[in-house]
């Protein structure tokens, strides 16, 4: 088991570019010191510089993260593409182990939608449109129904607000750390 009653595990997926980063730290924000951000770039690029794969090392690495904050007394969002196939076994570990409530969402925008958002990423001139075909799946759902869908049409503010009220961190204290 992992974490307390009190914790708050909040999962983020979606394709690249469907504002999962950008609403994982609209989270923080608002929400204030205790809250952790362990995101899938930052570990599986930055830390581990590895490829996304099946089996890959950064999919351990974030679960040990995750469960580190939660048992530490923090929130956690979790934030990544993070792959039905490849995360989903650990997500659903996650999920089950964790003594607090638990809520997932997938980010769904269309293609056309992710492509013109990221023309505006600092990486647009390393990865190309054919590559983003490569990686996009329309709703890569986790299996059991565990994931609230927010698409395209939901504002930044509006996803935020949303989970700050779904997940109860609207109602409760910043940590003192």
């Amino acid at each position: 088991m992992v974490g307390t009653e009190h914790t708050r595990l909040v999962v983020l997926r979606g394709n690249s570019a469907s504002g999962k980063s950008s609403v994982a730290v609209g989270l923080r924000e608002r929400f204030g010191r205790g809250l952790a951000l362990v995101g899938q770039d930052n570990l599986r690029r930055i830390v581990l510089r590895e490829q996304d794969r099946p089996g890959a090392a950064n999919i351990g690495l974030i679960d040990l993260t995750a469960r580190y904050a939660l048992d530490a007394g923090y929130h956690v969002v979790v934030e990544g593409i993070l792959y039905a196939d490849h995360y989903g076994a650990m997500l659903a570990r996650l999920r089950a182990d964790h003594r607090g409530p638990t809520h997932s969402y997938y980010l769904h925008v269309p293609f056309e939608v992710t492509l013109a958002r990221h023309a505006t990423k600092p990486i647009a001139g390393d990865v190309g449109e054919t590559q983003l075909r490569e990686w996009y799946r329309p709703l890569d759902l986790l299996p059991g129904g565990v994931e609230t869908v927010i698409g395209a049409g939901s504002t930044l503010a509006a996803t935020v607000d949303r989970i700050m009220l779904d997940t109860g961190l609207a109602g409760l204290p910043a940590l003192d750390r």
